[in-house]
């Protein structure tokens, strides 16, 4: 995700200085694009007036950012954090805390819209924060994404995001279950898609997983293992507030099972495979 992020930037104009875990990935954006490239964490912050992030989860999160070598011990006062990653709202909360005392502003901006809206400068951008910061970073939001909205204060993007994640799992186990049982029964699935998108079932996650839930093609997008954790998130976000999800935690241990089977790096579309097997359908 971060990848065609970082271009669309460079593409708007923006002066960009790149840094990854394996520096090759950085080096290889650098010789395609004007960007620079740094090899340390501090460095990184110490050059730049926004920082960007995207990482797996939680704990990539609050090493990057908050480590000994980390983002916050280079960057200097007035300076803006954003971090686009899909984290924990009580981490952002926690973060963002730690970068006001050291006078450095920060946004919990996670996306959604997966490796095509990446690519397209289409992604759906919710951020968390304070509103001057928001709008600092709008510019910026612009290059990478269509919808953008500043969802409140500290941690409200990540509590968006989880929302989001609960959506579309819970749509794509709904759209799975509906396909094997229609196939099943001597339905033709790439019939049933057509007629559903037609009605009040559309949506757009069988919109854009419709070729690889059809095709059997699980090279990913979004991630199982990923889907999983962010499910995890959302139950935990969910105990904190008081709030039953029990569908919800449904999903996740079927995400679970997958990664458990070996499939967390398959897309999430394979909630279908999932489905097929217990039901002792073949394809």
């Amino acid at each position: 995700m971060g990848l065609p992020m970082a271009r669309n930037l460079t593409r708007s104009g923006f002066d960009l200085t790149v840094f990854n875990r394996t520096s090759s990935k950085a080096e290889e954006l650098a010789e395609e694009t004007s960007a620079a490239v740094a090899y340390e964490l501090a460095e990184l912050g110490g050059r730049c007036d926004v920082v960007i992030t995207m990482l797996p989860g939680p704990p990539e999160v609050e090493a990057v950012i908050a480590r000994e070598d980390g983002l916050l011990e280079g960057m200097n006062q007035g300076t803006l954090l954003v971090d686009m990653s899909t984290s924990s709202p009580v981490l952002a909360r926690g973060l963002t805390r730690e970068a006001a005392r050291r006078g450095i502003g920060m946004l919990d901006a996670p996306v959604s819209g997966g490796d095509v809206a990446a690519e397209q400068g289409t992604l759906s951008i919710m951020a968390g924060g304070a509103a001057e910061d928001f709008v600092r970073a709008r510019p910026l939001f612009e290059a990478m994404g269509q919808t953008i909205v500043h969802m409140g204060e500290s941690g409200a993007g990540q509590v968006t995001k989880a929302a989001n994640q609960i959506v579309v799992a819970l749509v794509l186990e709904a759209v799975s279950e509906a396909l094997v049982l229609g196939s099943k029964a001597g339905i033709d699935p790439s019939q049933l898609i057509e007629v559903l998108s037609g009605g009040l079932a559309a949506n757009k996650a069988m919109e854009v997983k419709r070729d690889k839930m059809l095709g059997h093609d699980f090279e990913p997008g979004g991630k199982v293992k990923f889907h999983h954790k962010d499910l995890g998130i959302a139950l935990e976000t969910g105990r904190e507030h008081g709030v039953s999800l029990p569908v919800t935690a449904i999903v996740d241990q079927m995400f679970g099972e997958l990664v458990a089977t070996g499939k967390g790096g398959w897309d999430h579309s394979a909630l279908l495979a999932l489905i097929e097997d217990r039901s002792g359908h073949g394809r």
